[in-house]
């Protein structure tokens, strides 16, 4: 009798809900702290060891040298099934994922050995983990530095020199860059240009020798400009080319390595726990403002980030005007019929609609269609390479806009339903017309409900994946959107995105182990991305609705 008092009274689903939403709490932050250590953790300089090892029944020993990757535990039974020689008398065997590296010279990173096989573990203090632009990181000890192939630094010497000559070629490198994308980057720009602006005047009949004259001018301009730049470029990958240095592998062969191959030299052994801080933090930092390397698997993600908030932006400036104008349309003007009824019903359902479907459709009607039409009115000198005709930001942006629609429509009419009727008549009383009411009244007393509307629009928008695939993302953009070319933002470029990065790094990946801790990092950075800009938008609601807080009263 107690019992169903109990349930009557509505407590015990009082403590449903909370143990419900305890629950779902716990499992958010357990998967976002799963995320955190497995996807921060690849950016720690790890210590390398040295060991023997003796695989069962090969009677011989071999050094190896590398980092523990991983770890895991397996039964005999399954390790004989999967066609593996085991040690004998053993039911479960402890395995261990070593990340080898030197991958120009083993033809892989990683390798499994058993926990048993090993001896003669040790970590010596002069091994050197190189983080290289190709083949991944090499593990190894420094024989020599040489400049032009003459040695000038062995020994202990050699590491200072190392690190001197290595900071030198990443500043010849970054100067590479920085005239390739950017002055010889606009040379290309204006070159091509120049030609759609020939072809322009030879389509409408309108080459005069004048202007053909004036255009031979610029591009001989151009043309001396990149000659200049170019051999300006050559002298400085020469300087970057000079430098080199000797290592010994653990099986004692030697390599020499060019440094204007080499990113960064630690030894990860003989650093103390502040090196080894400042090394992480330096690690983050390249990686939020590099560019991706070695097909995506090394390097940054600063292109997708930008090509995430990029598209966002674009999208929640169009949509939001796009939705709030329905949503008034629909709660103050149209008149509250079956039709009315019918459009919301429609709304609503869209809502639902798979999203892969809107991009099929902005394929076909955006890109297809209206970018075809685009460049057949407008730029036909381009034809047959598509300007508008072809997935980009723009198309990515407007695909997403219509995707979110729904939401914000709902969320502004819902927010323009809870305005006192009292208010608009008020206004009205007072001489002011329908359109003033709705601008000074209705719409800043709204705005709380529709940043609602916007923040959950963000929240959908910044995780798809499936539609921008077909409207725009590609897997590595050349070019950022924005630039200091004219127009400035090139809303027909391909971009880069965070979500896509994830699927192509997890599922496309060539070296599959390498680049787990990427996905993970790449995925924690995306939740931050869009906490970010939610939080954003929630805390300019707020604002809104402490500043309007009065008049609802």
């Amino acid at each position: 009798m107690k019992t169903r008092e109990y349930f009557k009274s509505g407590e015990a689903w009082v403590w449903l809900n909370a143990g419900t939403v305890a629950i779902s709490l716990i499992m958010v932050a357990g998967i976002l702290g799963l995320i955190a250590v497995r996807g921060l953790g690849h950016f720690w300089p790890a210590d390398v060891m040295q060991a023997s090892y003796s695989a069962p029944g090969s009677g011989s020993s071999e050094v190896l040298l590398g980092e523990i990757y991983d770890r895991k535990v397996d039964t005999a039974k399954r390790l004989q099934e999967a066609g593996l020689q085991i040690p004998a008398g053993k039911a479960s065997i402890e395995r261990i994922s070593l990340k080898l590296g030197n991958r120009d010279l083993t033809g892989a990173d990683f390798r499994w050995v058993f926990a048993d096989g090993l001896s003669s573990i040790k970590y010596p203090t002069d091994i050197v983990t190189l983080e290289r632009y190709e083949w991944g990181n090499f593990y190894g000890r420094l024989q020599s530095v040489s400049e032009n192939g003459a040695v000038v630094a062995q020994g202990k010497a050699a590491w200072d020199a190392l690190q001197t000559r290595i900071a030198r070629s990443n500043d010849l490198l970054t100067q590479v860059a920085d005239i390739e994308k950017g002055d010889i980057g606009s040379i290309n720009f204006g070159i091509e240009k120049l030609r759609l602006q020939e072809k322009k005047l030879t389509l409408r009949n309108e080459m005069t020798p004048e202007a053909q004259a004036a255009i031979s001018a610029e591009r001989s301009t151009l043309d001396q400009r990149y000659a200049a730049l170019a051999g300006k470029l050559d002298q400085i990958k020469q300087q970057s080319a000079r430098d080199s240095a000797t290592f010994v592998t653990a099986q004692g062969n030697s390599l020499t390595i060019p440094l204007n191959k080499i990113v960064a030299a630690t030894q990860p052994n003989n650093m103390n726990v502040f090196e080894k801080l400042g090394t992480y933090f330096h690690n983050l930092w390249q990686f939020l403002s590099g560019d991706p390397r070695e097909a995506n698997t090394e390097g940054g993600v600063f292109p997708a980030i930008f090509g995430t908030v990029m598209m966002v932006l674009m999208m929640t400036v169009m949509v939001t005007p796009l939705g709030v104008i329905a949503a008034i349309y629909l709660r103050e003007y149209a008149s509250q019929g079956a039709a009315t009824q019918i459009v919301r019903i429609a709304v609503n359902n869209l809502a639902g609609v798979p999203s892969i479907v809107y991009g099929v459709f902005g394929l076909g009607f955006f890109v297809y269609f209206l970018g075809g039409n685009i460049d057949r009115i407008f730029y036909p000198e381009a034809a047959p390479a598509p300007v508008f005709g072809t997935p980009g930001l723009l198309w990515a942006s407007i695909t997403l806009a219509l995707l979110t629609l729904p939401v914000v429509i709902v969320a502004t009419e819902e927010g323009l339903a809870r305005i006192p009727r009292a208010l608009k008549e008020g206004s009205l009383a007072l001489g002011a017309t329908k359109a003033e009411t709705l601008w000074r009244v209705v719409l800043p007393m709204a705005t709380p409900s529709i940043m609602t509307g916007v923040i959950l629009a963000i929240a959908r928008a910044a995780g798809e994946v499936a539609p921008l695939m077909l409207v725009g993302v590609v897997k590595l953009a050349p070019t950022l959107p924005l630039d200091g070319n004219a127009p400035f933002l090139h809303l027909e470029r391909k971009f880069m995105h965070l979500g896509f990065h994830i699927y192509d790094v997890g599922f496309q990946s060539p070296n599959v182990e390498a680049a787990r801790p990427l996905v993970y990092a790449t995925a924690l950075l995306l939740v931050t991305v869009v906490a970010t800009l939610n939080l954003s938008a929630v805390g300019l609601r707020n604002r809104l609705r402490e500043k309007y807080k009065a008049l609802e009263s």
